[in-house]
């Protein structure tokens, strides 16, 4: 079996073409230049030198993360791309796992460790069993590469209370070391030690080796599946977060630009969601009442009412998961009340599953007073719905 092996999860830019006997070419480069830059270059360069036509490859393997975001990124799509056009499996072999490969043959614990920032790294905990590997009656031993903690993200702290706990000597490897082992010499009581230089960061070959394993053991997907894990978000998208959490909430009239989203949005929420076409035909009929709640910039929530001769009915109401329980809600019902009381509508009626008891709790809590019940009202599955409604005081 033949792999080409891509690792651009650090630093370290690395491919490989390896095969179940022997690596047949590895490029590394740890210098500063960006992956995007250096990547491809050292793919057709290897390929070049070894005189390989990339159609004879059974598989690309690919460092799968944790690491850089644009590191992955870039990796992965270098990966995704040859897969679909070569039409070869994806093997995404965890960044942790292909780390700790290198100390091959290693019985006590090696434990990879990734600079994360904010005091966190990217680890796991691995170890190589040669009981595992011998056979009965050959002095050969082909020790088993064992994932005794898989890889996470955690702090340096809670790492070293970990291994202190398994009391076995360790050996760490990876972009961590230089910026944590002051930590480790202060904190850690068990023995310890640091891999060589020709061992101590990403290595391609390493990657391709535990991918062959990975793909006898049924572990790859199709190119079009592959997608990085990135075990937690980026830098960029938790700032994004923030400005979200602490942008003011804006309660406006939806409109028919709003129309993807909010289709987007059922399909999350809802089993039998409305489509496109039925939230269009509902924002241009002249007889609803249709709110968008929006938080910088991006809808997070709406509501739809149809009226007629003063009398209105809530036919939808929805609020994106992660804002749920922020009262998004209840904002949007006040603004519908003060709309209704502006257009000269006097009651509000709606009906709810008799099983969602959080939702019957939060329109009692808005003034709604059950009505009665309505038989099997509601499909995929089946269930009787609860009528209830409200009077609105407009005079």
């Amino acid at each position: 079996m033949k792999v080409l092996a891509i690792d651009s999860s650090g630093l370290t830019a690395t491919v490989a073409i390896v095969d179940e006997m022997q690596t047949i070419a590895e490029y590394t480069v740890n210098y500063k230049k960006t992956h995007s830059q250096t990547l491809l270059p050292m793919i057709s360069e290897i390929v070049k030198m070894v005189e390989l036509n990339l159609k004879e490859i059974d598989a690309v393997a690919v460092a799968g993360g944790p690491g850089s975001f644009t590191g992955l990124r870039i990796g992965s799509a270098t990966a995704k791309g040859l897969g679909l056009a070569l039409e070869k499996p994806v093997i995404s072999v965890p960044t942790v796992d292909a780390l700790a490969y290198n100390v091959y043959g290693y019985s006590d614990i090696i434990c990879p460790i990734m600079d994360a920032r904010r005091n966190q790294v990217y680890t796991g905990m691995y170890t190589f069993s040669k009981k595992a590997g011998e056979t009965e009656g050959e002095n050969l031993i082909k020790p088993v590469f064992q994932v005794m903690k898989m890889q996470m993200a955690v702090s340096v702290e809670a790492l070293i209370t970990r291994l202190n706990r398994y009391g076995r000597p360790v050996v760490f490897l990876g972009d961590g070391v230089p910026v944590y082992s002051a930590c480790f010499k202060e904190s850690l009581k068990v023995p310890y030690s640091f891999a060589p230089s020709y061992m101590n960061r990403q290595r391609a070959a390493a990657l391709g080796a535990l991918g062959i394993v990975y793909y006898k053991a049924g572990r790859y997907e199709s190119a079009a599946e592959h997608k990085p894990e990135y075990l937690r978000v980026s830098q960029a998208e938790r700032e994004r977060a923030l400005r979200e959490k602490n942008a003011k909430l804006v309660i406006r009239e939806l409109k028919e630009e709003d129309a993807a989203a909010v289709s987007e949005m059922e399909r999350q929420l809802f089993s039998d969601g409305w489509s496109e076409k039925g939230i269009l035909e509902t924002v241009k009929n002249p007889n609803t009442i249709c709110l968008a709640a929006e938080k910088a910039e991006k809808l997070i929530g709406y509501l739809f009412v149809y009226f007629v001769a003063g009398e209105g009915e809530i036919a939808k109401i929805a609020v994106a998961r992660e804002n749920q329980r922020q009262g998004i809600a209840r904002q949007m019902m006040k603004e519908l009340e003060r709309i209704c009381k502006s257009r000269r509508i006097g009651k509000l009626m709606l009906d709810v599953r008799q099983s969602n008891q959080t939702a019957r709790a939060f329109y009692t809590s808005q003034g709604f007073a059950l009505d009665g019940e309505r038989k099997c009202f509601y499909e995929k599955p089946s269930e009787d719905a609860v009528l209830m409604s409200k009077e609105i005081m407009y005079w």
